[in-house]
C-alpha cells in the first residue's frame, strides 16, 4: 500500500536567504523561495544563472556559503534516509554507474526504495527499447538519459527534481517522457520542480513559472494566469509609459533591447492599442526575455 502524500498545503521546500558564491562571483544572492507539496514549477533562467547550482543546493548536494533549505521538512543538509527515499532526482548529466547494465544498476536503487514499481520500470524499459543486458556506457546518451528518468520514477517520490531532464533526448523522446509525466507523475500530485531551456516543453507540464535572475527568484506564478494577465507593448518609449499608468499595469521590464511587457488586472481584458502604442498578448518567451534580461 503506498504511504500517504504530503498535505497540499504544506511547504514542501523552503529556501531562505540562499547564498552561493564561488570565489568573487556571487551566483545565489539572498535568495528566498518556497513551494507548497503538490504543485509543478518551470525553474527558467539563462545559461549560467545558476539554475543547476539552485537545484543542488536545495537537494543538500551543494553547501550555501550562507541561508539555509528546507525540504520535506529537514534542512537539506541533514535529510535522513527515509526523506530520501521521497525524492527523485534527474540530473543534468547522467550520473548512471556505466560499467554496469540497466538491470543491474536498477537492482542496486530498487533495494533502498520500498516503494519501488516494478512494472512502471517494465513497461518503460520496454516502451523505450533499452538493452536490459548491455553495459551502460555502451548505451547512447539518449538512453542514459531515458534510464536515469526510469530510475528516478521508478520509487515513486514525494517531490520529483529535474535538471534540465530532456536536453539529450530527440523531439520523440521528449515528447514520450514529458507524456509520462502528465499521465503519471501529476495526476498523483507529485511535487514537480522542473529545469528546462524548452519553452515549448514547459507550457505543457507546468503549473507554475519561477524565473531566476541575478541570483534571486525574479517572479514565481501560476503559468496560466501569468500569460493571461501580461502584453506586449510596442511604440515610443514616452507613449507606452503613458499607456501603462493609464491601464494601472505593472512593467515587468524596461531594458533597452527587450520587449516592454506589462502585468494586471485589466491586461486580462487586453487594453486596445492605441495610434501610437501597439498591444499584443505577451508569450512565455516574451516574459523569459523580459525577466531575465
Amino acid at each position: 500500500m503506498s504511504s500517504p502524500r504530503n498535505d497540499i498545503a504544506s511547504p514542501c521546500l523552503a529556501l531562505q536567504g540562499l547564498t552561493v558564491s564561488f570565489g568573487r562571483q556571487r551566483v545565489l544572492d539572498g535568495l528566498d523561495w518556497s513551494l507548497p507539496a503538490g504543485r509543478v514549477v518551470g525553474l527558467l533562467g539563462r545559461n549560467g544563472a545558476g539554475k543547476t547550482t539552485l537545484i543542488e543546493t536545495l537537494l543538500g548536494l551543494r553547501e550555501p556559503s550562507s541561508g539555509q533549505a528546507t525540504l520535506l521538512g529537514q534542512p537539506a543538509l541533514a535529510l535522513d534516509d527515509a526523506a530520501r527515499a521521497r525524492i527523485g532526482y534527474v540530473p543534468q548529466r547522467s550520473d548512471l554507474f556505466e560499467w554496469l547494465t540497466a538491470d543491474q544498476l536498477l537492482a542496486y536503487f530498487r533495494s533502498f526504495y520500498p516503494r519501488w514499481n516494478t512494472a512502471k520500470v517494465d513497461g518503460l524499459m520496454s516502451r523505450w527499447d533499452i538493452a536490459r543486458d548491455k553495459p551502460i556506457g555502451k548505451l547512447s546518451g539518449g538512453q542514459q538519459q531515458r534510464l536515469s528518468i526510469i530510475r528516478a520514477l521508478a520509487h515513486e517520490p514525494e517531490l520529483l527534481v529535474l535538471d534540465e531532464p530532456v536536453a539529450s533526448l530527440d523531439p520523440a523522446g521528449r515528447r514520450d517522457f514529458l507524456g509520462e509525466l502528465v499521465d503519471q507523475v501529476i495526476d498523483q500530485r507529485t511535487t514537480i520542480v522542473f529545469s528546462t531551456h524548452i519553452l515549448s516543453d514547459l507550457e505543457r507540464v507546468a503549473v507554475d513559472v519561477a524565473f531566476l535572475s541575478g541570483g534571486k527568484i525574479a517572479l514565481h506564478a501560476p503559468l496560466d494566469a501569468l500569460l493571461e494577465s501580461s502584453v506586449r507593448l510596442g511604440g515610443v518609449p514616452a507613449d507606452i509609459e503613458r499607456f501603462v499608468a493609464a491601464h494601472d499595469l505593472q512593467p515587468v521590464s524596461r531594458d533597452a533591447g527587450v520587449p516592454v511587457i506589462a502585468r494586471g488586472r485589466e491586461a486580462e481584458a487586453m487594453p486596445a492599442a492605441t495610434p501610437t502604442v501597439s498591444v499584443d498578448r505577451a508569450t512565455l518567451e516574451d516574459l523569459f526575455l523580459a525577466l531575465t534580461a
